[in-house]
């Protein structure tokens, strides 16, 4: 399956899909020296999101989380790739000054935890199983 969004930071990634329906904030929500999500009561408390196309649908919080994605890609916790329903500047910022690939206006709700995701500028792929082509 293909969809297509709109551009936040031009890329190429491709992995695993990590998904949830809830806000993510980098800010306190994540940490940055594991890339492991802390925030109390999310549902992907302690899921690692280094490496993952991290799939939600914006974010929130403080202006400082572009700065703790960018920290996150420093040390190498980072995500490889980003899909929102709706990127925010937190986001969107961090995302570019990170080199991060990010897209949003896609329909998040086709993404599930697991599936493998290439992210290619405004493209989508999702397959089951396999890293598509």
């Amino acid at each position: 399956m293909e969809l297509k969004g709109r551009i936040i930071s031009k890329g190429v990634a491709e992995g695993e899909a990590l998904t949830t329906s809830q806000p993510i904030s980098f800010y306190g929500g994540v940490d940055p020296d594991t890339g492991v999500i802390i925030e109390k009561g999310h549902e992907l408390k302690g899921k690692k999101v280094k490496d993952k196309i991290l799939v939600f649908p914006n974010g929130k919080g403080s202006t400082v989380g572009s700065y703790t994605l960018y920290r996150m890609k420093k040390n190498d916790t980072a995500p490889a790739g980003i899909i929102n329903k709706e990127c925010e500047t937190v986001v969107a910022v961090g995302a570019i000054i990170s080199e991060i690939p990010c897209i949003d206006k896609i329909d998040i709700s086709k993404i599930e935890t697991g599936d493998i995701v290439r992210l290619e500028n405004d493209a989508v792929r999702i397959e089951k199983g396999r890293i598509p082509r």
